[in-house]
């Protein structure tokens, strides 16, 4: 049996490895010499109520150690692939509370229970393009997010000098202890519809989506590294 079907099978051994790639990811962040851009910013939005928080999946391994989890609760969204599920578990290690969504199944129950949460002032967390891509092309899910919550909205996106590419559908970005890094988080502050037509859907995907891919290029750019998806 493959260790995908072995995770998907096995709850115990999901949480065996999210606990370890935890401990592992604490280790890159605390020996990562960080240079952070916007986080106070978002830390004013998260002063006067909860707040939408988007990345692309390639640079979503970072984004539970660095959510401000001491000034806001948090919410995160994952789906039930094996990755998904092993990154639930690493979301619960971080402290932030995460919510299982289905990729083929209704999400309704899931999805009022969620919405329930950010009426309680908490945020929520997810991926524009997971869980299998295309990558860096956003999802209806978000934009009917952003559109329901009428909540302000963040980007964020991580870079280091020490870390591994994957050969996955998002190339996603694994940091290495000891290197320098990068975190940016930046609001979006275009309106955005609360009822969302055919032409107004088209035109928040495109900001979204241009604004997504500008936040991960100046975490690169920090650095002095060329943009990267």
């Amino acid at each position: 049996m493959s260790l995908r079907r072995r995770i998907e099978k096995s709850k115990w051994l999901s949480g065996a490895i999210g606990g370890l790639l935890s401990r592992y990811l604490a280790l890159c962040n605390r020996t990562t010499d960080w240079q952070i851009e916007g986080l106070d910013d978002m830390k004013d939005a998260l002063s006067e109520g909860p707040i939408l928080l988007m990345m692309w999946h390639s640079r979503m391994a970072m984004g539970a150690p660095h959510w401000p989890s001491d000034h806001a609760p948090v919410t995160s969204l994952h789906h039930r692939s094996p990755l998904g599920r092993v990154s639930g578990v690493m979301q619960r290690y971080e402290g932030l509370t995460p919510f299982e969504m289905s990729a083929t199944r209704s999400n309704l129950v899931a999805s009022r229970a969620v919405m329930k949460r950010f009426h309680q002032g908490i945020s929520i967390v997810m991926t524009g393009d997971g869980p299998v891509g295309p990558a860096h092309k956003l999802q209806d899910a978000p934009l009917d997010w952003a559109s329901r919550m009428g909540a302000p909205v963040f980007a964020y996106a991580f870079s280091t000098t020490r870390g591994h590419r994957f050969n996955s559908w998002d190339r996603l970005l694994l940091p290495y202890p000891n290197g320098r890094g990068a975190q940016v988080f930046a609001r979006f502050d275009a309106p955005i519809p609360r009822k969302l037509t055919g032409p107004d859907r088209a035109a928040l995907r495109g900001a979204l989506e241009g604004f997504m891919n500008t936040t991960t290029a100046r975490a690169d750019a920090i650095l002095g590294l060329s943009p990267r998806p």
